[in-house]
Parts: structure tokens; C-alpha cells; sequence
């Protein structure tokens, strides 16, 4: 039998029409998908006023290094006081996953510290809160309409701005998003 198809290392980008308005438009770093269920990170919906040097201050670390016009991203829903950094994968600290070797993710108060002081990764995005799902909850909703993968991409993830990264996302797999209906067709 094969095993199942999980989506570490890759992005689930919501289709038009999801129906939830916490995910419309969204696209999601997978880093986490097994057997017991799932967790991602959104990378394109920047907080309205929250940047990473605020955060910092929040959390009494001198900003030091750190670029000023650094949003903070809403990672997802779930626990959103919990802070999350999605990194290139040559930083490591206390709790760093790698991601499939393609990036990693740290939810330690280190690796903001280790930013602050030009000692943190090359590329990264901050976020608060995340995106998960229980045991088999992914994979029913990927069997409905709603969300679409793509593969992951450095890039896509560090180097495009959150505005445009939904459609880029679309596009690194051949969609054009002014194409897509929130209307599902019949056959």
C-alpha cells in the first residue's frame, strides 16, 4: 500500500469561493503533515499594524538589526498569541524544524533574538498563530473544493511581497487567478 500523500514542504493555496474568510486568498507553508494531523503557517496576510520590531519591543528584545518595515503575519487562527519564525533552513535553534530541507520553522524566543543581532537566518517571515488541522482533517478537505498545492518555494515564500504572493503561487504552477470562479461547475 502506498503511504499517504502529505504535504510537508509544500503550499496550500485556498481557491476563490472557500467559503471562510479567515483563508481566503491565502497561501500556507506546510510544515508540518503526518498520520496525526497538520500545521501550516500563512505567509501573506501581514497583521494591519503589528511589525516584528513592535513584537520585539513587546517582548523586551533590543530590535538591534532587525529591518523596520517587518510585518508580523497572521500565521492562521490557532493559538494566535503564539509566535512562529518560517526561515531559511541554515539557522537552527532550540526548536527549529526543518521543512523537507527546503526551509525551516522556529517557535522559540531565540531566533528573534538571534535576528536582532544579524546572527538569525539570511530570509524569514514572522507570524503569530497558526494553521492546523487533526488527524485526516486536511485530507477530507483537500477531497472538497477549497484548496489547491503547490510546490514550495523559496522565493515565493521570502522574496515576494505578501500582496502578490497568492497569485505568484498560482502562477509558479501554470494558473492564471483571473481565470479562477468561486463558482463550482457541473459536468
Amino acid at each position: 500500500m502506498d503511504a499517504p500523500p502529505f504535504l510537508v514542504g509544500q503550499l496550500l493555496l485556498s481557491m476563490p469561493g472557500i467559503g471562510d474568510p479567515r483563508f481566503e486568498r491565502v497561501v500556507i507553508a506546510m510544515c508540518v503533515h503526518d498520520a496525526d494531523g497538520a500545521l501550516g503557517l500563512v505567509v501573506n496576510r501581514p497583521h494591519r499594524s503589528l511589525t516584528v520590531r513592535a513584537l520585539m519591543e513587546q517582548l523586551d528584545i533590543d530590535a538591534g538589526e532587525t529591518p523596520a518595515d517587518n510585518m508580523v503575519m497572521i500565521g492562521g487562527p490557532v493559538e494566535p498569541g503564539r509566535g512562529f519564525v518560517l526561515h531559511t533552513p541554515e539557522y537552527e535553534g532550540q526548536s527549529t524544524i526543518n521543512v523537507d530541507g527546503k526551509w525551516a520553522m522556529t517557535s522559540t524566543i531565540d531566533v528573534l533574538k538571534a535576528i536582532a543581532a544579524g546572527k538569525g537566518p539570511r530570509r524569514w517571515r514572522a507570524a503569530l498563530g497558526y494553521t492546523g488541522w487533526g488527524d485526516g482533517q486536511l485530507e477530507g478537505e483537500l477531497t472538497r473544493h477549497g484548496w489547491l498545492t503547490a510546490p514550495g518555494a523559496i522565493k515565493l515564500l521570502f522574496d515576494t511581497p505578501p500582496a502578490d504572493c497568492w497569485p505568484a503561487a498560482f502562477g509558479s504552477i501554470g494558473v492564471n487567478v483571473r481565470q479562477l470562479s468561486a463558482m463550482a461547475g457541473r459536468a
